[in-house]
């Protein structure tokens, strides 16, 4: 079922063109947070590229059964069986399993408020908006705050009593080594625990709620009717991170692990599930850093030109006297904004490479200049030669 909702908002000429001096401001701030965030995130690259070149010249590989005090403090590479002697539990609906990490998902059926919005401008600069909020029931993991709906009369929801929620174990044994949470945290590969009728008893004597139990599609149902949900039901599902292989590298302390500081600046402790050998872990580790500064960079520039469209904003607001004229203001603004955020957006990293990587920037110059000297220097001749065909 679903209900809607409609809102009509008129706002003057004036009033426009007083809010998008408004947000001139916040666009020289945006301008300005991403030119130190491009520039922060060269560093950031640059510091965390040297610092897995510099541990993968150090690292050590280790026997995981005897802890040897020669390598205490040293890098080192450990692969073996995680082992524990106790099991993560959720005690409030009776759920255990042999594994390092019991990861219980919880979705409540809530309203859900969904906003569209048409907007019309108008002879003389003014603007009409319609907004249309629709109204409908669903699953969500987030609690969903019904008295900030446009119309919560009829929409309202509980409060969310159950929430999604990690019990992990406190310690386990990689070999003779001692696992402590820091590192057990970032062992991934959680599998699926299907709810049976086999847990039903256990369940049943946990859990102290009001609300009728059952199974629905492998997980445990909260309500009276998993085929018909009403507001407030639950659903709770569950994955276990089990015991198993894992690779890590990290400072040998003690008989466990920790961050090993580099003198680059970063803290090596690297975790991955499974028989990895050093080499392939920080090679992994390397193709995240390049992932991560690239999506950090086009997100520096989308950034920046939305900076730059909103400082050019009340020009686009001050041609809607015309409506088409301010469409076509707005498209070359636009155009100028794009233009302007790859320039400052390049030049900042640019900037950032002389700064973190002056010896590999002036390389880079020399060879660009010498391509660009040679190619022209080719031009020429292949014209004097086809002159003196002629």
């Amino acid at each position: 079922m679903s209900d809607s909702y409609r809102e009509v908002t008129r706002t003057s000429w004036f009033g426009r063109i007083g809010n998008s001096i408004g947000g001139v401001v916040f666009g020289l701030l945006l301008i300005l947070a991403m030119i130190v965030g491009l520039f922060w995130n060269e560093g950031r690259a640059v510091q965390t590229a040297r610092s897995l070149a510099e541990g993968a010249g150090i690292v050590v590989s280790v026997e995981a059964g005897t802890v040897s005090p020669a390598n205490e403090g040293r890098l080192v590479h450990v692969t073996g069986r995680v082992t524990a002697e106790e099991e993560p539990a959720d005690l409030a609906f009776g759920i255990s399993g042999a594994g390092i990490r019991l990861e219980r998902s919880v979705e409540m059926y809530q309203w859900r408020q969904n906003a569209s919005s048409e907007t019309k401008k108008k002879l003389g600069g003014g603007e009409e908006t319609v907004t249309t909020y629709t109204y409908e029931r669903g699953w969500s993991a987030q609690a969903i705050d019904s008295g900030g709906f446009k119309k919560p009369e009829g929409h309202q929801n509980p409060a969310m009593r159950y929430r999604s929620e990690d019990f992990q174990i406190a310690a386990a044994k990689l070999g003779a080594f001692d696992l402590d949470a820091q590192v057990l945290g970032r062992i991934g590969g959680g599998q699926d625990v299907p709810i049976t009728p086999g847990l039903m008893p256990s369940i049943t004597r946990a859990f102290t709620g009001s609300e009728p139990l059952s199974i629905a599609d492998g997980r445990l149902y909260l309500g009276e009717d998993p085929a018909a949900p009403q507001i407030g039901d639950y659903r709770v599902g569950y994955r276990l991170v089990p015991l198993g292989a894992v690779s890590l590298v990290a400072r040998q302390s003690g008989s466990g692990f920790s961050p090993y500081q580099t003198q680059a600046g970063d803290r090596l402790l690297m975790v991955e599930t499974g028989t990895v050998a050093p080499e392939q872990m920080f090679a992994d580790a390397v193709t995240g850093n390049t992932v991560l500064t690239w999506v950090l960079r086009i997100g520096g520039l989308v950034l920046l030109m939305v900076g730059f469209s909103l400082i050019m904003r009340p020009l686009g607001v001050i041609a809607d006297v015309i409506p088409f004229l301010g469409n076509l203001v707005r498209m070359g603004t636009s155009a100028v904004a794009f233009v302007l955020a790859v320039l400052i957006g390049f030049a900042t990293i640019a900037i950032a490479w002389f700064w973190y990587r002056p010896l590999l920037s002036l390389v880079l110059i020399v060879i660009a200049v010498a391509l660009a000297w040679a190619f022209g220097r080719a031009g020429k001749k292949k014209a004097a030669a086809e002159q003196a065909s002629a």
